[in-house]
């Protein structure tokens, strides 16, 4: 079988580049988390999700196993369903039994290789549904791809507290973009994960096959292998720790010597114990998420916890 027809829009390795050398610029230092997700790394995330420590996406699936019916019922029939970071798009399948009459389902992905993989699934096992995925940065502008039928509303799935990702600020405009982007009508469903104790939180970024710290490195061995860079990921250390007073895990890799980089053709000078943060992953309450997507637009309708209310998803109207 062919592949599903994808709409490539993935930034080139000169963006790439430029952000690499803006966060390796800045004081602290900083690299974006979406880099992450190249093939490998995409892999080593869907191996975190199955290991022990690491709640948020087994207890996310149990929450939507419970409850897919109603989200799919919040939904509504023929609407375009897109899916931001849709990695393997394996919560949407949950949706889509239960969405028999979607006019499409639009996977948004910065993962080429990935999403290509995750769309030709899912075309084969929902045959009615038309699959369009884009390779695109979420965080920026791009364009819906037209569906064959006309779709009565577009509604945005959000799955993974991806979210949490972003500060507060970016957060809303993020979910502001959505409503615009929804229109009239329009919808969003979206996870999000809650504040609870920080040994659970912490305890889940640091997993003790060391999974996490091998996704966080490979960051690094991407800049090596796609822009010129020679980081010596034996002298660098994976570190995550619960921030109390912005309500946020960050990830860091460490430099575990003096030490140059050079990247691009671009020396950095790294101090023993300094280090590149990498990732922000913000905890929060319901109440206090609502907040943020009333100011985008958005209007909370209905709200899906575990019982032990670890994790939340959230459906918006706008």
């Amino acid at each position: 079988m062919n592949d599903v027809p994808l709409w490539d829009l993935e930034p080139n390795t000169v963006t790439f580049l430029d952000d690499v050398l803006h966060g390796l610029r800045s004081k602290p230092r900083c690299l974006s988390s979406k880099y992450f997700y190249d093939e490998r790394g995409s892999r080593l995330f869907e191996r975190i999700c199955s290991l022990d420590e690491y709640y948020l996406t087994r207890t996310e699936m149990s929450i939507m196993q419970r409850f897919a019916a109603e989200m799919a019922n919040r939904i509504g029939p023929d609407a375009m369903l897109v899916e931001y970071g849709s990695g393997s798009s394996m919560k949407t399948r949950l949706l889509l039994d239960h969405l028999p009459h979607a006019a499409a389902y639009v996977p948004v992905d910065i993962s080429r290789e990935h999403l290509q993989a995750s769309a030709n699934q899912l075309s084969r096992a929902y045959p009615n549904i038309e699959v369009l995925p884009v390779c695109a940065d979420f965080t920026g502008e791009f364009q819906l791809p037209t569906c064959q039928r006309e779709p009565s509303h577009t509604a945005v799935y959000f799955p993974g507290s991806t979210i949490g990702n972003f500060s507060p600020g970016s957060a809303r405009d993020i979910l502001r973009h959505i409503a615009s982007m929804s229109g009239e009508g329009g919808g969003l469903l979206i996870g999000i994960d809650l504040q609870k104790e920080i040994s659970v939180i912490e305890t889940a970024y640091n997993d003790a096959e060391g999974v996490t710290a091998a996704f966080n490195l490979n960051l690094l061995l991407r800049i090596n292998e796609e822009l010129d860079a020679d980081f010596d990921l034996g002298q660098f250390a994976h570190q995550a720790f619960y921030d109390e007073k912005f309500g946020r895990i960050e990830m860091h890799v460490v430099s575990q010597r003096d030490q140059p980089v050079v990247v691009d053709g671009e020396t950095f000078e790294f101090a023993k114990g300094e280090s590149i943060r990498t990732e922000y992953s913000h905890k929060y309450t319901i109440q206090g998420f609502e907040q943020i997507a009333s100011q985008a637009g958005l209007s909370l309708q209905q709200s899906w916890c575990d019982e032990l209310r670890k994790f939340a998803v959230l459906y918006f109207g706008v």
